[in-house]
This record gives structure tokens, sequence and C-alpha cells, in this order.
């Protein structure tokens, strides 16, 4: 309830913030004489319609993290099992907010500079935000390393989930290295208004490679979860190359 009221409040603050400043005449766009909500309704459609595709962009792939909890579940002890993707689930949640930052911030600058017919500016600033979602990656892989040792510890005391936190943070430090990029470059397709090239890419990697490939290796060659996040970790790697290729 506290998380849900936080994120209401957010948005009410948001809401208000472009709603004050889109009456007040000193921040009117002379070439946009009506405010956004007396736009036509191709306006509106065509702002639903990317609204939509940048959802599903990021929700296709945070699904796909859902359904590795449930498999998960699949795996023999589950309950220890759950409890060790969880906890590893949590650090990794932690450094989300990095990614989403980072990727917001491509977005937006990718598509300032193409709002204003800089082209070379805007491809020199996709450039620079995947060379920063690289290394930010490597750094926060390296976080992960240092911090398995304790992490699991914080939130059990039995030695077979901690054990298991320990080894499997290993494998997301890797994830760590790939899904960064992968979150800028979604960023940037954001930003060159083509989101549905993300949504492509998410579908092919996560759903086609990375859940087919982790089940394989989880439950048919018997890695268990490791063999999941083995699965997510390719899937992931197929997704950056797909939106770098593209």
């Amino acid at each position: 309830m506290a998380v849900w009221l936080s994120d209401l409040a957010v948005a009410i603050m948001l809401a208000l913030y472009v709603f004050i400043t889109e009456i007040n005449p000193k921040n009117r766009d002379n070439n946009v004489p009506l405010p956004w909500w007396k736009q036509s309704k191709a306006e509106w459609a065509r702002l639903l319609r990317l609204a939509m595709q940048c959802c599903l962009n990021m929700c296709l792939e945070w699904w796909c993290y859902e359904i590795l909890v449930l498999l998960t579940g699949r795996l023999p002890d589950p309950k220890r099992m759950v409890a060790i993707i969880t906890i590893v689930f949590n650090f990794d949640y932690l450094l989300y907010s990095v990614m989403l930052s980072l990727a917001t911030a491509a977005s937006v600058r990718v598509s300032n500079e193409l709002g204003a017919g800089r082209g070379t500016a805007a491809r020199a600033a996709a450039y620079v935000s995947i060379s920063m979602g690289s290394l930010g990656g490597l750094i926060s892989a390296a976080v992960m390393v240092g911090a398995r040792g304790w992490w699991g510890a914080v939130f059990s005391k039995d030695r077979g989930i901690v054990g298991g936190v320990k080894s499997t943070m290993l494998i997301m430090a890797v994830v760590q290295v790939v899904n960064f990029p992968l979150a800028v470059s979604g960023g940037i397709v954001r930003g060159t208004a083509r989101p549905s090239l993300g949504m492509y890419a998410s579908t092919g990697g996560f759903y086609l490679v990375a859940l087919p490939l982790g089940v394989l290796l989880g439950f048919k060659v018997g890695l268990g979860l490791r063999g999941l996040l083995l699965g997510f970790l390719v899937g992931g790697a197929t997704s950056g190359g797909l939106l770098l290729v593209f």
C-alpha cells in the first residue's frame, strides 16, 4: 500500500507540473498553438501508439523475469530455489534503477538532438550512451561480485540459501554486463520514436531464445537455476545484438 501511494503521489505531482507548465504563456511553443489536452484525435492516437509500444518494450522483458521465477518453482527443492532467485533479484533491482536512469537519459538526449535536426550529434550521443551503459554494466558486475559474500546472509540464516545466493550472483554479474547496454539501447530506440524495434527485439531475444534455452538447460540438461539464468544471459545478448544491428 505504501509503495502504491508513493507511485500515485509521484504521478499526480508530475501531472500537475505538466499542466501548470502548459498553461503558462511563457512556456508556450508558438509552433504548437493548442495545449496538449486540446490536440486533435490524430495526435492523441499517435501519442498512445508510441506509449503502448514503449510500455510493451519494457514490460515484455519484465514479464520474462517473472516467468523465470515461476519456472524456478518447478525445480527440485523449489522453496530454496525461489528464495535464492528472489534474494538475487532484490540486488538486481537496486542496479536496475541505475540502468533505467541511463536508458532514460539516453532517450531524452537522442530525442532532443533529433528534434533539433542534429543527426550527427544524436548519433554521437547514442555512441556515448552505449559506452556508458557498457561501463555501467562492468561496474555493476564488480559490485555484485563484491557483495555476493554477505548479501544472502542479510535475508536468511540458511546455509544452503546463502551459498546458493553466493554462486548465483556470479552468473547474474555476467548478466549485468549484458543488461546495461541492452537497457541503454532500448532507451535510444525510444528516443528515435521507434519503440517497436525494441519490442520486437525483446520478443525475439527473451521469448524465442531466453525462455526456450533456459528451460532446456535448466530442466533437460539438469543445470537447474544456473541453466535458467544462462538462457536469459544468451537471450539478453541476442536482444542487445538485434538493437545494435538494426
